[in-house]
C-alpha cells in the first residue's frame, strides 16, 4: 500500500508554497498584519474543505496537510486553521459558508480568540457573531503574529456546526503547520551551522552540533507520519488516540526544532534583527495551541488498551 501523497495534493501545498514566496516572504513579517493573505485565498485554499455544493473543493483533511505545511514553513499571519479547517465544520448550512474564500473565522471553543482583530466572523464557544458585535480584550502573546484575544460576544447567534467536529480537525491541521515550523527551523539551523565557522571550522562539523541536527531530524520525521494517520483516523475509534499522539509529537518536535536553533545560532537568535524569532515564537505558540504536549500524551496513555481509568 502506497501512503505517499498524491501528485494532487503535493501540487496545491507548491502552489501554497510559491504564493506565499511571493507574498509572505519574512520582511512581510514585519510591516504587515496578514501578508499573502488575499493571494492565498484566490488559489481556493481557504475552501478546500468546504462542499462542492457550497462553492468549495470538497476535499478530505489529509489533501489539505501538505499545504498546512507550507503556511507553517513561512508563518503566515492569520486564524489559518480556524477559517480553512474549523470554519467549515462550524459554519455548516449558513450562508458564510460560500464565503470562506474572502470572510476570515477566529474561533475559539473555550479559550482565547486568535487574531480575532482580523476575521470578519468570531466564534467563541457554542455562539458567533460578526466583527462588528464583539468585544475583544488583547491579552498578551508570546507570537508577535499570532496575536490572541478574550471575545465577548453580546449580540450573538447560537453556532450551527459542531465543536465536536471541527476541534479535532483543527487540532490535526495545527500540527501539521508545527511540522512545516519545525522543517523551517531545521533547514535555517543547518545553513548557519555551515557557514558559521569557530576555531576555523564551520560549527557543523563539530559532533555535538550535529546530534543536536540529526535529533531535530528524527523528531519531524517520526511526527509527520503521525499527523498524517490522525487525519486518516477523523473517522476511526482510534481518532481521539491518533489525533492526540499527533499533536503531541508535532509540539515536541517543534519546541525542540526552536530549541535546537537557538543553540546553534547562540545570542544572536534572540534579536529583533534576525528572522528566525517568528518562527520561534511560532513553534511556541503553536504547541500549546489546541493543548499542549503534556495534556495530549496524558489523553494517548488513557486510550492505550488496559490503560486504567480514574472518575
Amino acid at each position: 500500500m502506497n501512503f505517499a501523497f498524491t501528485d494532487d495534493q503535493l501540487a496545491l501545498a507548491a502552489t501554497v508554497r510559491d504564493v506565499l514566496r511571493a507574498h509572505c516572504p519574512p520582511h512581510a513579517l514585519r510591516a504587515e498584519r496578514a501578508p499573502g493573505w488575499t493571494e492565498l485565498a484566490a488559489t481556493g485554499f481557504f475552501t478546500a474543505l468546504v462542499p462542492e455544493s457550497s462553492g468549495g473543493l470538497g476535499l478530505e483533511l489529509v489533501d489539505l496537510l501538505p499545504a498546512l505545511e507550507e503556511t507553517g514553513r513561512a508563518c503566515l499571519p492569520g486564524p489559518v486553521v480556524e477559517t480553512a479547517v474549523a470554519a467549515p465544520y462550524l459554519l455548516v448550512g449558513r450562508p458564510e459558508l460560500t464565503k470562506l474564500g474572502a470572510l476570515t473565522v477566529s474561533a475559539t471553543r473555550d479559550g482565547l480568540a486568535p487574531d480575532a482583530d482580523l476575521a470578519d466572523l468570531v466564534v467563541s464557544g457554542p455562539r458567533m457573531a460578526t466583527r462588528d458585535r464583539v468585544r475583544l480584550t488583547p491579552i498578551p502573546s508570546p507570537d508577535p503574529c499570532r496575536t490572541l484575544f478574550e471575545a465577548t460576544l453580546p449580540g450573538s447567534e447560537e453556532l450551527p456546526g459542531s465543536w465536536e467536529v471541527a476541534l479535532p480537525r483543527a487540532t490535526v491541521a495545527t500540527a501539521a503547520q508545527l511540522i512545516g515550523v519545525a522543517r523551517h527551523l531545521l533547514d535555517t539551523s543547518v545553513a548557519y551551522a555551515r557557514a558559521r565557522t569557530q576555531f576555523g571550522s564551520p560549527i557543523g562539523a563539530f559532533q555535538a552540533v550535529k546530534h543536536m541536527l540529526a535529533d531535530v531530524a528524527i523528531a519531524i520525521e517520526f511526527a509527520a507520519p503521525l499527523v498524517s494517520r490522525a487525519a486518516l483516523a477523523l473517522e476511526r475509534p482510534s481518532a481521539v488516540r491518533d489525533v492526540s499522539a499527533a499533536k503531541a509529537a508535532a509540539s515536541e518536535a517543534a519546541t525542540l526544532a526552536a530549541r535546537t536553533a537557538l543553540q546553534v545560532h547562540g545570542a544572536i537568535g534572540y534579536t529583533h534583527e534576525l528572522d528566525l524569532r517568528f518562527w520561534l515564537a511560532r513553534a511556541w505558540s503553536l504547541s500549546t495551541a489546541y493543548g499542549g504536549a503534556a495534556e495530549h500524551r496524558a489523553v494517548v496513555r488513557a486510550e492505550l488498551p488496559g490503560a486504567v481509568r480514574f472518575p
